[in-house]
């Protein structure tokens, strides 16, 4: 899952993203609100961590703008702010959840995982293909009810696979969607290589016949039931 963080104080917003990181889920950031709408209408996120003081336009702004455009996108505000009056500010035009800073990042992560559950109750976390299952929710991969020990870099890589099932995606539009700011386009088709081999391995004797390369473009889940 793809997470934006918006804040203008660039060590939180590095210690927020290699958290999120840790936990397998594909990090954007913006330092400003400009940015961040630029971010937004480029990119769909699953969830977005939205500071209210920030420059260019505070996060009242960029939030009443994604509502205005009918964005659905689950947004929890962070902010050194702790009135009353801010909280149902943004709580009433549309954030879904408010953490006032300093916070502990054990309680940041609580947050986020209930507004993904959320997000997710109109549908089933759970993705099949084949005898591999997905949960987007836990983060979790089985294999005939077995375990698979996976990376931050190859969960994301197979969850967006799963996200498109059966089309194919470019090498360059998986390395921009899983590497986020890091995205590199002279490294990173070889490195989406390296990783593909890598979770074909770890998915076994059917790894192959999950992952289609398609030749000239990139890769392919592909599951004839769906």
């Amino acid at each position: 899952m793809r997470i934006l963080i918006v804040d203008d104080e660039p060590e939180l917003v590095e210690q927020i993203r290699q958290t999120l990181a840790k936990q397998k889920y594909t990090v954007d950031t913006a330092l400003d609100g400009v940015e961040a709408l630029d971010r937004i209408y480029v990119d769909p996120y699953d969830l977005i961590l939205l500071d209210i003081m920030l420059p260019k336009k505070d996060g009242f702004g960029v939030l009443q703008e994604l509502r205005r455009e009918k964005k659905k996108t689950p947004v929890l505000m962070l902010t050194a702010r702790g009135e009353v009056e801010d909280r149902i500010k943004g709580l009433d035009l549309g954030a879904d959840d408010y953490l006032a800073k300093p916070f502990a990042m054990e309680e940041l992560l609580a947050r986020v995982r209930a507004l993904l559950r959320r997000s997710n109750e109109l549908g089933s976390p759970q993705i099949e293909v084949e005898s591999v299952s997905l949960n987007t929710a836990t983060r979790e991969v089985h294999q005939c009810s077995e375990p698979i020990d996976l990376t931050p870099k190859e969960f994301s890589i197979l969850e967006f696979l799963f996200y498109n099932l059966n089309r194919a995606v470019s090498r360059y539009t998986l390395a921009e969607h899983v590497w986020g700011d890091e995205f590199d386009p002279v490294t990173m088709s070889n490195s989406i290589d390296v990783h593909i081999k890598n979770l074909r391995k770890k998915l076994g004797p059917q790894g192959s016949q999950i992952i289609h390369t398609v030749r000239g473009v990139g890769y392919m889940v592909r599951n004839e039931k769906a």
